[in-house]
């Protein structure tokens, strides 16, 4: 009698791992893009909450009856209100304290005082275009003037109350720049 000799494969070709490791690669220089732009927008109604509340906090416990309510008010109160939050980076201390708002890569918040101290403005530096314009509708609500200047282009008022612009967010998106190379400027008095 002769016995049937039976052949069976124990694992994968190098050719079928290979493939599978293409696709897989492919598959993630496709995607991770646009991962990155959906965790950018995932991002934003956090900051843009904290920035508001930041806003409605200073003006509620600006000095009464003051011509200069905000007279001195810098990125430092910004940053004693978010030190502890998991939105915000803070680093630093003093006039060296930095706040990073995560809407892009390495995208810093900076506060100023404007015009004597009637008013003050949040400025983020570096903000993708995946938060374009969903942070400036966040930020609407609480802003007097908002501004969107891309890296290679003009800066455009998007909103401002004094000269009767009235925000769109359709407006708003067409200014923005591709990437993280968009600065956006809140100012309230």
């Amino acid at each position: 009698m002769s016995a049937a000799i039976t052949s069976t494969q124990q694992g994968f070709s190098l050719i079928e791992v290979s493939i599978v490791t293409a696709i897989v690669l492919l598959l993630a220089i496709i995607g991770v893009p646009a991962i990155g732009g959906y965790v950018v927008e995932n991002k934003v109604p956090k900051v843009g909450e904290e920035l508001a509340r930041f806003i409605l906090q200073t003006k509620v416990n600006a000095p009464n009856g003051s011509t200069e309510p905000y007279d001195g008010i810098d990125t430092l109160n910004l940053a004693s209100l978010v030190r502890d939050s998991s939105i915000f980076s803070v680093s630093g201390t003093g006039p060296s304290t930095k706040v990073l708002h995560g809407l892009g890569s390495n995208g810093e918040v900076n506060v100023v005082s404007h015009e004597s101290g009637t008013s003050f403005s949040i400025t983020l530096h570096k903000v993708n275009n995946a938060a374009c314009p969903s942070i400036a509708s966040v930020m609407q609500r609480v802003s007097d003037t908002i501004t969107v200047t891309p890296e290679s282009g003009a800066t455009a008022t998007v909103k401002d109350i004094a000269s009767s612009i009235h925000y769109s967010a359709l407006a708003t998106e067409s200014k923005c720049g591709k990437g993280d190379v968009n600065t956006f400027v809140f100012t309230a008095s």
